[in-house]
């Protein structure tokens, strides 16, 4: 009985599928990890890079609205350096990141496209 109403289930409520466009790994889901792991880097570029522009252009802005006083010129030239700091600070997080985890150790490869593919490391 129990195998009859099971075989029942998807001519009454129909078949389920994924949406299109889903596909994050398929079957394999070290595969699907690695995608949300390469997705979250790129994320993690795209918004800091933002805002070290908006601080930057912030900064920027004091400047010209300081009116000429000491201290809000200097506000301002802190939060330039400030931003071009940061950007340094990311730009050396990923050339690290790059050399030891692509060069070294082989779990980042780089695509010709320019995206990276992270493979995960498996106990076979």
């Amino acid at each position: 009985m129990k195998l009859l109403t099971l075989d029942l289930i998807p001519s009454i409520f129909g078949q389920v599928t994924p949406p299109p466009g889903m596909d994050v790994g398929g079957s394999d889901p070290v595969a699907g990890l690695a995608k949300i792991i390469g997705f979250g880097i790129n994320l993690f570029i795209i918004v800091a890079g933002i805002f070290m522009l908006i601080y930057l252009l912030w900064g920027a802005f004091d400047w010209i609205v300081s009116s000429g006083e000491k201290e809000k010129i200097t506000k301002a030239q802190n939060k330039i350096t400030n931003a071009v700091i940061g950007m340094i600070i990311i730009f050396v997080v990923l050339v690290v990141f790059n050399l030891l985890a692509g060069q070294m150790l082989g779990i980042v490869k780089t695509n010709p496209d320019g995206s990276w593919s992270i493979g995960i490391p498996t106990l076979k």
